[in-house]
């Protein structure tokens, strides 16, 4: 039915421009409307005179100006194989998201991005704004041919398959579960960095969400269980699990220590290998038990690469000193438990947006810096960070030496910036 309607449209549209073409020819010229000879006004001899130089001139270019329309026209309407990933908006973490007043559908109230209950939090002048990437296309409307030339030449888009962002296997519910679940664990593990970098204790182990039909684990652990240790180390990310099972390897069994329902207990499991994996068959997410209540609000936003900014963020309100002293910070990267600031997609439309907002500095991962050179816009100073101890000294050192930090920093070479 779309390319019906499509193909109807064109066919209309090409229609039209042929009329177009008639009329601009028809003004004294025989080319487009065919009459008797005797209506046309013709010598005796029945023979048309000659055209001159300029009147073929001017029949070729009014020709190749329709057909070059015709094609635009056809270009414009025959969708492609392709989306359109361009800078998306951007959220101030240290600023106000607008939200559906519950009391009124129709109406929207402004709360803060993110709300800290329990702890005292201090005045943030200053912007931190995590960045995003909007996607122009789906599979059910993919941008059209031209759409897709201009994006090619547009340094802040880039032209990506359609299955590489939407791929045929996943179903529209199943894209926006994966985005949702990804941008609530960000959020988790956010807090859980900036509460861990302020001193406090946070991370209690990670919680069993289900099991694979071959896991080895099944019949000692059960779904709410909380892994704390392994074989004696602390569990505190998945990833971390995933090495330290590595480490035991598939032939002898490992020991799980682990709360259930408070209590504490302890179990032999022996890991299984797939694909070259060694695993214990469960699905399973960090769990923190934070010393206060910390919200955070972003609606229709998912993934998880706002999680650094997020930290910051929570870092900057709760801490009494003024971190960012009103300069203003755009970034992007995930965060662990840890600290650890890991790469992210679109780190070309992220700059740019940042440029959009009037962001003055850019704290982008290390891993995305092969992506960085080239496309840094006039005015953004990019800082390069693997920690979020790294992005807090970048911003101290900002608040320290203020305009002259970037210039200092080419010359001193104390941060990374993609460029060295």
């Amino acid at each position: 039915m779309r390319w019906a309607r499509t193909w109807g449209k064109y066919t209309a549209l090409t229609a039209t421009l042929v009329v177009v073409h008639r009329l601009l020819l028809g003004k004294g010229s025989t080319a487009v409307t065919l009459f008797h000879a005797d209506e046309q006004g013709l010598p005796e001899n029945g023979h048309k005179p000659h055209k001159t130089q300029a009147q073929r001139r001017r029949t070729l270019g009014v020709t190749f100006l329709v057909g070059s329309l015709v094609l635009a026209v056809g270009l414009a309407a025959v969708p492609s194989a392709y989306v359109i990933e361009q800078p998306g908006p951007w959220f101030d973490t240290l600023g106000a998201v607008s939200i559906p007043d519950p009391d009124n559908e129709d109406k929207k109230i402004k709360i803060p991005l993110i709300t800290i209950d329990g702890a005292e939090t201090y005045p943030t002048p200053g912007e931190l704004d995590l960045l995003t990437v909007s996607v122009l296309g789906n599979p059910e409307q993919t941008p059209s041919w031209i759409e897709v030339a201009a994006a090619w030449f547009d340094p802040a888009k880039a032209v990506v398959p359609l299955d590489a962002i939407f791929p045929k296997q996943e179903t529209k519910e199943e894209r926006e579960a994966s985005n949702t679940a990804q941008m609530v664990n960000s959020q988790q593990d956010a807090i859980a960095a900036a509460l861990t970098n302020l001193g406090y204790d946070v991370i209690v182990g990670v919680e069993v969400l289900g099991f694979t039909d071959q896991s080895p684990a099944k019949d000692v652990l059960s779904i709410g269980d909380v892994i704390t240790t392994f074989n004696g180390t602390a569990v505190e990310s998945v990833p971390q699990l995933r090495e330290l099972l590595k480490e035991n390897g598939t032939q002898t069994p490992g020991t799980v220590n682990f709360l259930r329902n408070g209590a504490a207990q302890e179990a032999q499991v022996t890991p299984i290998d797939v694909d070259g994996n060694t695993v214990l068959g469960i699905g399973a997410t960090a769990q923190y038990d934070f010393p206060f209540e910390v919200k955070i609000r972003l609606d229709d936003v998912g993934g998880p690469s706002a999680g650094m900014m997020f930290a910051l963020g929570i870092i900057d309100k709760l801490t009494p000193d003024e971190m960012t002293a009103g300069n203003h910070f755009a970034g992007t990267g995930t965060i662990d438990a840890q600290g650890n600031v890991g790469p992210i997609g679109g780190i070309r439309q992220k700059l740019y947006g940042a440029h959009k907002a009037g962001a003055d500095y850019f704290l982008a991962p290390v891993d995305n810096c092969d992506e960085v050179v080239g496309h840094v816009p006039n005015g953004v100073s990019v800082f390069a960070v693997s920690t979020l101890n790294e992005a807090i000294n970048v911003i101290n050192f900002i608040e320290m030496h203020g305009d002259k930090a970037t210039a200092m920093n080419a010359e001193m070479n104390m941060f990374p910036t993609c460029q060295n």
